[in-house]
């Protein structure tokens, strides 16, 4: 590879998004690899997630095109050729389809090589495009994007299965995590605290929507006060943004388990202020149908504080498949009795989780260089590598 182009994502307050890239280029500079971060623009500097659930669809969009704008003004001018690769953070990318309408008209010699992480899209049953009815054309969107790029980057070895049940005929890679930052994340508290001086509190961090069954959480936190009334353990939900959600039906119940007393949210906070947070909670709490390994698990293991998730897609692979870490999905009895066992102590291989995913970006790049025979996906017993902990 003699350069690398990297297609980001739009910064977000509210999402990770706003640290993604300096995760990138840290690993980028340490690893001596030639980049140009390609630009885009944003339509303001609110930095917030307006219309939409995941990335505002407006800023999304608008931030895509200008990207490809870019992309091809350098490609018209002979800075790209087939040494090169572009990489995109995100499958959906609008205005990607400029990209093979051109390769296919231009000497060999100056076609880059192609590679895409996919998130979830439509090969993922529980995924926003599915909320908002978007699936019969995003399905077309990604056959064409398979059929010119040079590989696509899955998180998990239950992702490859989605799209290989989708007929996606394309190079496709487990990278096994997401990227991530350790040494960024615990830079941004000022010491890691000490487990026996947190405050006896459960974080839920993933947004408040559908697909990441809050209506769950709050069935545990009500089945946990029944068990222990005179319980003085902190449930909360953390939000990016002001809490909102998909169905209604969750912001009347929140609102009531508030009332009550039993449930307290903290909104529209600044990264700096939610890891504060984490790091002095003592387990943060998922039960996601999909968050495909989830950045939540990797800053919470990085800043101290326990992690419970359901043994369901990813997450047996992100958690090495340790059942005292995950409970089984849809228990509330079993999640109970492990959040009263995390909720005691730190566990002993907490970090670990953390210094897999801090690893991604290192496997990412592989890859783009051509070392990633390990990684791909290609052969018909590709699910012989479900069951091994990768760490």
């Amino acid at each position: 590879m003699r350069k690398l182009y990297y297609m980001g994502l739009e910064p977000y307050k509210a999402r990770y998004t706003l640290q993604l890239q300096e995760w990138n280029t840290a690993v980028f500079d340490q690893r001596g690899i030639d980049y140009v971060v390609v630009p885009g623009e944003t339509l303001g500097t609110d930095q917030a997630i307006v219309t939409g659930q995941v990335l505002d669809a407006h800023g999304r969009t608008y931030f895509g095109m200008s990207q490809l704008m870019n992309l091809v003004k350098m490609m018209k001018v002979g800075e790209l050729n087939s040494e090169d690769v572009i990489y995109f953070e995100d499958m959906f990318q609008p205005g990607i389809e400029s990209l093979p309408y051109i390769l296919n008209q231009i000497d060999p010699i100056h076609r880059p090589r192609i590679f895409v992480r996919c998130l979830a899209q439509s090969i993922d049953p529980d995924d926003f495009v599915h909320v908002w009815g978007m699936s019969k054309w995003m399905s077309a969107y990604e056959r064409m994007v398979d059929s010119f790029v040079d590989g696509v980057l899955a998180t998990n070895e239950e992702m490859v299965m989605h799209m290989k049940i989708a007929g996606w005929a394309s190079p496709i890679y487990n990278i096994s995590g997401l990227a991530f930052g350790k040494t960024e994340v615990q830079g941004r508290v000022a010491s890691i605290k000490p487990f026996a001086d947190r405050k006896y509190r459960v974080v839920f961090s993933a947004r408040w929507d559908q697909e990441k069954q809050p209506d769950f959480y709050m069935d545990l936190i009500e089945a946990y006060h029944a068990r222990y009334p005179f319980n003085s353990i902190e449930f909360c939900v953390c939000s990016g943004g002001w809490l909102k959600s998909n169905s209604e039906s969750y912001m009347q119940r929140t609102r009531d388990l508030v009332a009550q007393g039993k449930l307290k949210i903290y909104e529209n906070l600044e990264k700096n202020t939610y890891y504060n947070i984490v790091n002095d909670s003592r387990v943060v709490f998922n039960c996601a149908l999909q968050d495909w390994v989830s950045n939540t698990v990797s800053e919470a293991d990085s800043l101290g504080c326990n992690v419970l998730y359901p043994a369901y897609r990813s997450f047996p692979e992100t958690f090495a498949n340790d059942h005292t870490r995950l409970y089984v999905p849809w228990s509330i009895e079993d999640a109970v009795k492990k959040l009263d066992t995390l909720l005691a102590e730190p566990h002993p291989d907490m970090g670990a989780i953390s210094d897999r995913n801090n690893g991604t970006i290192d496997r990412i790049i592989d890859i783009l260089q051509g070392h990633g025979e390990s990684m791909l996906r290609m052969s018909t017993d590709y699910r012989k590598h479900t069951a091994p902990a990768k760490y």
